[in-house]
């Protein structure tokens, strides 16, 4: 089915890369993409999408175009039906959302109703393309704020909020059945969004404070006390890993040593990775470097947390 997913402005790339785990983006704009979707169902797992949509068609940013395709089109409903129009920042289009909104009613046929309407039809203006469709579901991005980690029995202190971890966990393309590995699971932030997806969360951590607290937050993961450079995992039995590695402020390990372990926890990964398949590792610097003969990078994402803080995210592939 071809979709139209209005995303989130709160990041210029990852809203487009956890598009990879639902299907095939055919076409992108600023915070709109295009894709051929199997089951639009699947779209519910996303996390920096605000509404997904059945794609009815697209124009050139101008009221006479958008009128000639709402020609073309014909729509009708039997129920009744109301217009919500978008404009993204930037976007090339001169009409107002009033005018926008009201040429569309004028064009379906059917009985408009602000307050309850069968069917939402919604016009996305987007640089100098405008993209229609027909809302299928909003994405329930509230109940990510309902786990925010501060709520959780067990917290420590600058964890990732729930809606990145899920959206690198989608980048990840873990599917439901599948076993998602994370090494340095920490509070376990990670392991809930995969289980919420359907996976089968397993992580590690050297540190018994840290598994120990994870077990309070999650009582259905299989979680290890383990050293993330000697896993205790047979070769090839994972199928993602996403992990937020160590960065150094609140470990031990330092230096060089950090360098170490970074290598050793990347050798571990290739090893347990199969074929073909994701991990996605978020550091406090670039190791592109240090990837170079374990995994093969897809994509690099940074994303500002404050003044003193830029994570760097890592889409790496075994091959």
């Amino acid at each position: 089915m071809k979709l139209l997913v209005e995303l989130s402005g709160e990041h210029p790339s990852l809203p487009f890369a956890e598009l990879d785990c639902i299907g095939r983006v055919i076409a992108a704009g600023q915070q709109v993409a295009v894709l051929e979707c199997p089951d639009p169902t699947l779209t519910r797992r996303l996390s920096l999408t605000h509404a997904v949509l059945e794609y009815i068609g697209e124009c050139r940013a101008g009221k006479d175009e958008v009128a000639e395709l709402l020609t073309d089109l014909s729509l009708s409903t039997e129920g009744t039906f109301a217009v919500r129009v978008r404009k993204v920042f930037g976007n090339k289009m001169e009409a107002s959302s009033k005018e926008l909104e009201a040429l569309i009613g004028a064009h379906v046929t059917g009985n408009v109703s602000l307050s309850h309407p069968g069917t939402v039809f919604r016009l996305i203006v987007s640089g100098d393309r405008c993209y229609f469709g027909r809302l299928l579901f909003p994405v329930d991005r509230g109940s990510f704020e309902l786990r925010n980690p501060g709520k959780r029995e067990f917290f420590h202190p600058g964890v990732m909020m729930p809606r990145i971890a899920r959206a690198l966990v989608n980048i990840a393309c873990v599917r439901p059945g599948e076993v998602m590995l994370d090494p340095f699971c920490g509070t376990g932030g990670m392991l809930i969004e995969a289980r919420l997806v359907g996976a089968v969360a397993i992580g590690s951590d050297m540190d018994f404070f840290m598994v120990s607290g994870s077990r309070r937050n999650l009582t259905s993961a299989d979680l290890l006390l383990a050293d993330a450079a000697s896993l205790p995992l047979r070769d090839e039995s994972v199928d993602a890993v996403v992990t937020d590695m160590p960065y150094g402020q609140s470990v031990s390990i330092l230096g060089e040593s950090m360098e170490c372990l970074y290598l050793d926890a990347l050798g571990e990964i290739r090893r347990v990775l199969k074929p073909g398949r994701r991990a996605v590792l978020v550091t406090h610097r670039d190791i592109s470097p240090l990837v170079e003969g374990y995994l093969k990078i897809e994509q690099f994402h940074e994303q500002r947390v404050h003044k003193s803080l830029t994570r760097r995210i890592l889409v790496l592939k075994k091959t």
